[in-house]
């Protein structure tokens, strides 16, 4: 019998003036008639639209239950600094709500985690091995570079061939850095070690700052212990 391919879910094209007018429409900041019109000027039918309202649904307006809890405290971050670049916010619900799109990012941080940049070819090939050969599978991981790029989280060259890292955003408040930490944790769903945490590929695009292990022991929703061989860990509050 052959294994059932892991479903997709992250398939379309997201640009970061749609989530952050959802996040800001979930924050009490923004009217959902602000985020339809955005949507209708920026889509030519109806299926296409609904297809970008669902992803959005996942992401903000509606996240699934079992994430509710973790999408509020990134609304209430949010709420408490809205001049923060929401693709960080976005970011982290994409990790956790889609695994295709974690997969992707993952693959593009080690991948270029050496010379800072990669071909596209190269990622196509790694999900391709994990997902199968199929064209949904190559379409939607474009979706995912595509909406990296529109995020300025990645650069793209070479009529889209190449993919570059960006000067990765520094994350200086404690509050966001436990909300990033937890989301590689959820996406992961196993603990990390912390040494791993500063050189993970999920999160190369941040920084999260040189005093990882003190901002952790004082996060309310994380825990800091030891493994069985003795390695520092981070993993969440059960």
């Amino acid at each position: 019998m052959r294994p059932i391919a892991p479903k997709i879910g992250f398939d379309r094209f997201i640009r970061l003036e749609w989530a952050t007018k959802a996040l800001e429409v979930r924050a009490g900041l923004a009217e959902i008639d602000e985020l339809e019109a955005i949507l209708d000027e920026a889509h030519s039918g109806p299926a296409a639209r609904k297809k970008t309202r669902t992803v959005l649904n996942r992401l903000w307006l509606e996240p699934r239950k079992n994430l509710e809890p973790f999408a509020l405290r990134a609304v209430e971050l949010f709420q408490a600094a809205p001049n923060t670049p929401p693709a960080i916010l976005t970011w982290g619900m994409a990790i956790v709500t889609y695994p295709f799109f974690a997969k992707v990012a993952e693959i593009i941080g080690r991948l270029t985690s050496l010379q800072g940049d990669c071909t596209t070819a190269e990622v196509h090939r790694r999900m391709a091995e994990i997902y199968g050969e199929r064209e949904g599978t190559r379409r939607m991981t474009n979706m995912v570079i595509q909406s990296l790029d529109n995020w300025v989280l990645i650069e793209r060259q070479n009529k889209g061939k190449l993919v570059l890292r960006k000067q990765p955003i520094n994350i200086e408040q404690s509050s966001f850095v436990n909300w990033l930490v937890e989301a590689c944790l959820l996406s992961s769903d196993r603990p990390i070690a912390i040494a791993s945490l500063e050189a993970s590929p999920l999160n190369f695009p941040f920084y999260l700052g040189s005093s990882i292990p003190y901002i952790l022991s004082e996060s309310k929703t994380l825990e800091v212990r030891a493994d069985g061989a003795g390695t520092q860990v981070v993993a969440i509050i059960s």
